[in-house]
């Protein structure tokens, strides 16, 4: 039965590692070139969630020979199970549904191919930006990137993975210990920034943390830094501490740079399934989130939230931590991600 799910003869997936010039701007394309050892820590670290769900997707089928009623509830099932979310699967289906009943697939070997095609259309309708092309504007000016998310999530790893990444794109990078509020968060950062090699602003804990921005956009400023990534406090007392403290460090970088943060990156754990749909839901009602990092799939068999988060709240998915490595933080390639769940 293992065959019925080998469809390797129209790969989806397309390598971009090349740099475009637009007028006098140059766009940084490739940053996070997709190589092959890439892809090969991509499908290592969905080996979990390939397992998890697409074995189960095998036995569930095992003496069938069209896609019925059955087959669709065993595949509605499983989709659920892998964190997928009951709207975002029952959109799938309903989408298999049409496939069938329009272009005649009755074969359950098609149903392997078919479920993948609708997937990485479903992400490419959900993402308002082609993430697997992005890209950095040269400005003029750093890129600033506000990070949020709670406690726990890995967002201080996130952060000084990607400050390797851009150093070893050749940019100058700097950190703001904007996390007052834990002195473990502050000292968590330094050590990164002593590892990967870059500049981190930071002030006693307590302080405020819009100060601390502040602070670190004139560095970065002074230093003629290309990019600046703030940290930001993972907890706080309710959502309105939340807005407003959010709020108030936007204001105050916009001093500095007035198109500043060029990019608010929420960081979930894509370990806790559900748990990262309602993080999702309350810092998006608390601050305009424009992408986000789920980390931690590499520990998972629900990396199907993933395509749940993304469908649910028209946010790109940027970055994916697919490993403890310092390169195993890779921009999110939907292409590639869903051909590794289907290699």
């Amino acid at each position: 039965m293992e065959a019925l799910f080998l469809f390797s003869t129209n790969p989806l997936s397309i390598s971009r590692n090349s740099i475009i010039c637009i007028g006098s701007n140059q766009l940084i394309m490739g940053i996070f070139s997709f190589t092959k050892s890439k892809k090969a820590s991509l499908d290592k670290g969905l080996e979990k969630t390939k397992e998890g769900v697409f074995q189960k997707l095998s036995r569930a089928i095992i003496g069938k020979t069209i896609v019925d009623d059955e087959v669709l509830d065993n595949l509605e099932e499983i989709l659920i199970s892998s964190d997928v979310g009951v709207k975002t699967t029952l959109k799938i289906i309903e989408r298999i549904e049409k496939r069938v009943a329009v272009e005649k697939y009755m074969n359950t070997s098609e149903l392997n191919r078919i479920l993948k095609e609708e997937i990485v259309a479903l992400l490419a309708e959900n993402n308002s930006i082609d993430v697997s092309d992005f890209d950095l504007p040269a400005t003029g000016q750093p890129y600033v990137i506000m990070v949020v998310g709670v406690n726990g999530v890995g967002k201080t790893t996130t952060i000084g993975k990607l400050a390797h990444q851009f150093k070893a794109a050749g940019k100058k990078v700097v950190l703001g210990a904007a996390d007052t509020f834990r002195a473990a968060a502050i000292e968590q950062l330094q050590i990164w920034a002593d590892r990967v090699g870059v500049h981190l602003v930071r002030q006693s804990m307590g302080s405020d943390p819009a100060s601390v921005a502040f602070d670190t956009l004139q560095s970065a400023k002074a230093m003629g830094a290309d990019v600046v990534i703030i940290d930001t406090a993972g907890r706080l007392h309710n959502k309105i501490n939340l807005m407003n403290e959010l709020s108030k460090i936007k204001k105050v970088m916009q001093k500095v740079y007035l198109s500043a943060p060029d990019e608010v990156l929420l960081v979930l754990d894509g370990s806790t399934g559900q748990n990262a749909f309602e993080q999702a839901k309350q810092f998006t009602l608390s601050t305009e989130v424009t992408a986000m990092a789920l980390t931690k799939l590499d520990g998972t068999a629900k990396g199907g939230v993933v395509i749940g988060i993304s469908d649910q709240f028209k946010i790109p998915v940027k970055y994916i931590g697919v490993g403890e490595g310092i390169e195993d933080l890779q921009i999110f390639h939907r292409n590639e991600f869903v051909d590794s769940l289907f290699k």
